[in-house]
């Protein structure tokens, strides 16, 4: 099978677990607080962190190199995915996707700033229509807009943040730097709050949450296998494979509908999306934001995108990527 196409099967795989991941969080969190769930969804993960740390034989100290940087990115990863586990609790599976695709587009804006990148007035324009896009799903003025807008909203704009501060710091850092620093703030925070809103769990929704965590690994080591097989171009744009899989879940086990609008602005923020990532792949490596940023666009729970940028980077230096 040609390369890229088993990379982009892998990243369809990938998608669909990550979908499927959203769907338990959606179901769980009718019922108990984004706090309670990020707690135990990280709780669980540290053993299957631990398998992947095993393989990270760097001799070196864990503090970061950058520690405001890192600071700050640890930051945005727990808000986006505090953000994005309450977007899923109360809102349509497909308008929080339809939100969350916004992310490429400010990893692009902030690019400029953050990384000195220059961005052109075709990819301004994308980053323009993909606002539009953004607009008519909200529809101000034609709808309440809720709280859970706003954590979508934000989930996307911190994500973008943390991916483009990897950009920044990724070669600097160890990949388990980037990893443990939001893995353990996720825990030490959320199990803070915790006290004031747990509810007790059945067997059946610890499995859920033990589930969420898993399928975040699994399709995280797919990510991995997508990168290592075909171009970036090619594996970015099955992300966009989750509003068919939004709108199938939505609709068999929330009795879910999709709008005309919430459709229509998703498809103005894909196709942006789409021009920024086929743009950026005729770009030199130093000009590509948001192709260098490889992960799934937000945090929702146990990350190894610090190892698949390694993992790729180390392809590309070796003259096989």
């Amino acid at each position: 099978m040609h390369s890229n196409l088993s990379g982009a099967l892998f990243a369809l795989a990938a998608f669909a677990l990550f979908a499927t991941h959203d769907v338990i969080i959606k179901w769980l969190g009718a019922v108990y607080t984004p706090f309670q769930l990020i707690f135990f969804a990280t709780l669980m993960s540290f053993p299957l962190v631990t398998v992947m740390l095993m393989s990270d034989r760097t001799e070196a100290h864990l503090r970061p190199v950058h520690p405001w940087w890192s600071a700050l990115r640890t930051g945005c990863v727990v808000v986006a995915m505090l953000c994005g586990f309450y977007a899923f609790s109360v809102l349509p599976l497909a308008q929080v996707y339809a939100i969350l695709f916004m992310a490429p587009i400010v990893i692009t804006l902030l690019s400029i700033p953050i990384l000195g990148e220059r961005v052109g007035w075709r990819r301004g324009l994308a980053v323009l229509a993909g606002l539009v896009g953004v607009l008519i799903v909200l529809r101000p003025g034609g709808a309440s807009l809720t709280l859970g807008h706003l954590a979508a909203i934000t989930s996307a704009v911190a994500s973008g943040t943390a991916s483009v501060i990897v950009r920044r710091i990724g070669r600097d850092e160890r990949p388990v730097v980037l990893l443990m620093y939001p893995l353990m703030a996720s825990y030490l925070i959320m199990g803070g709050v915790l006290g004031f809103v747990y509810e007790p769990m059945p067997v059946e929704h610890l499995a859920g949450v033990a589930l969420i965590a898993f399928l975040g690994f699994v399709a995280g080591l797919l990510m991995i296998a997508a990168y290592r097989r075909a171009e970036a171009a090619i594996v970015a744009p099955m992300q966009y494979s989750q509003i068919l899989w939004a709108t199938g879940y939505g609709a068999a086990f929330f009795g879910e509908t999709v709008d005309a609008a919430t459709m229509t602005g998703a498809a103005v923020i894909i196709a942006a999306g789409l021009y920024i990532v086929f743009r950026e792949a005729r770009k030199p490596a130093s000009q590509t934001p948001v192709l260098r940023t490889r992960s799934r666009g937000y945090g929702m729970s146990f990350r190894i995108s610090p190892f698949l940028r390694r993992s790729r980077d180390g392809d590309d230096d070796s003259g096989t990527g």
